[in-house]
């Protein structure tokens, strides 16, 4: 996309981190936007603060695992403001534990946010947008993990959701070229940004609590962060935590330039462990 003035952009999971921080860019651009949260005080403080900006947004509490809130979304964005532009699909969670200490639960609810909720976005959206027939752009937030070998602090189910919305963007894109749609696609895998992803079961439901007799000790978190003992120092030098905002400024830079993949991060860390799944992967070719 090159003009966003008076454009309309959705975005999940807008109540804090890269999505509001996503948000108040595109307000600041002159768009109009649909702030999406599952968190109502988190949408009473971004209703403030666009009313501080003068923007012209509003705010729409939804689940995105559910597909009903999904499509309550995509009505009150059209009764609102007739059309949608920018669809982000940033909301999602993360609990870090060994894989084998996952409860069906578990599998459910994360997927349900991180993969299923950018699934039910891209289902309900993108036909809206190809109807449009007018430039338009999906951002579908994925992480660095989905690019290792392996997850990193995020764990297991984290890891797999993250994988898959990066093979759906690149099928997605692969889908609107050959269609030769003015919709265009970008996958943003984000390295250490200063966010709430962990804080995610503060809105897990009633249906998705697990039994005092399904949980386990578990140090994963610890064990994983433990691997680097004493090289912490030396990790803070080849990689960052960053704030939400310089993340957004990459993310917007991107969408401009219509770029696919959007990293956060490209430092020698990052790199590495990126590297070090292909190559091993690579290797088998010529074993």
């Amino acid at each position: 996309m090159k003009e966003f003035k008076d454009k309309v952009a959705v975005i999940t999971g807008a109540g804090s981190g890269i999505g509001f921080a996503l948000a108040e860019r595109c307000a600041k651009e002159g768009m109009k936007v649909v702030f999406a949260d599952i968190d109502e005080k988190f949408l009473r403080k971004a209703e403030r603060k666009m009313k501080r900006l003068e923007a012209d947004a509003i705010t729409v509490l939804i689940d995105v695992s559910k597909v009903s809130d999904i499509e309550k979304l995509a009505k009150k964005t059209l009764e609102t403001y007739g059309a949608v532009h920018l669809l982000v699909n940033n909301a999602g969670i993360g609990n870090t534990k060994y894989t084998w200490n996952y409860t069906l639960k578990d599998w459910e609810y994360q997927l349900g946010v991180n993969l299923w909720g950018v699934i039910n976005g891209v289902r309900l959206f993108l036909p809206i947008m190809l109807k449009q027939d007018e430039e338009c752009h999906i951002v579908n937030v994925a992480s660095m993990e989905g690019l290792f070998s392996g997850s990193g602090p995020g764990g297991a189910i984290y890891g797999v959701s993250k994988h898959g919305v990066i093979s759906l963007s690149e099928t997605l894109r692969t889908d609107l070229e050959m269609k030769g749609s003015k919709t265009k696609v970008s996958v943003v895998c984000p390295g250490f940004v200063n966010t709430r992803i962990l804080f995610g079961d503060t809105h897990r439901s009633e249906k998705y609590q697990n039994l005092p007799s399904e949980e386990s000790e578990d140090t994963r978190g610890e064990d994983f962060f433990a691997r680097f003992g004493t090289e912490a120092e030396e990790l803070l030098k080849q990689t960052r935590i960053i704030p939400s905002e310089e993340a957004a400024d990459i993310i917007f830079q991107a969408i401009k330039e219509d770029k696919f993949y959007i990293l956060t991060h490209k430092d020698a860390l990052m790199k590495r462990l990126v590297k070090e799944r292909f190559d091993e992967i690579l290797e088998e070719f010529e074993s």
